[in-house]
């Protein structure tokens, strides 16, 4: 029997949404959806997942928000993937210093996510 793996998403947009939740659940992952930064946390809070996967820009909290969040505040040490459509490297570079594991670039390819949610679980 294996472990149960729980990823929360926050990301507002619901069409990478339904995306996302096609892709991760063939995965047999369990998985919880914010749609802002406040909304993340209180789910991050909560559920304690294994993965999170987090857009930069969203509403009440940014992504590099959560990040610094989960590190200095939670003190956990759960593998964070940022996404953004800015792709900027100031952006990509801040997220990394803050405590991102990893980073991709919208539109996100759906097999891809998959294959490096996959290998942050390792």
């Amino acid at each position: 029997m294996s472990k149960e793996i729980k990823i929360v998403i926050a990301e507002d947009n619901s069409v990478l949404n339904l995306l996302l939740k096609l892709s991760l659940k063939k995965e047999g992952y369990t998985l919880f959806f914010a749609t802002d930064g406040k909304e993340a946390k209180t789910l991050i809070e909560k559920h304690d997942p294994n993965v999170i996967l987090t857009d930069i820009m969203m509403d009440y909290f940014s992504g590099l928000e959560i990040i610094s969040y989960v590190r200095n505040e939670l003190k956990r040490n759960t593998p964070i993937l940022v996404f953004s459509s800015s792709g900027q490297e100031e952006t990509v570079l801040k997220a990394f210093s803050l405590g991102a594991n990893d980073f991709m670039s919208k539109p996100l390819i759906p097999n891809e996510l998959v294959f490096r949610v996959k290998k942050m679980l390792l």
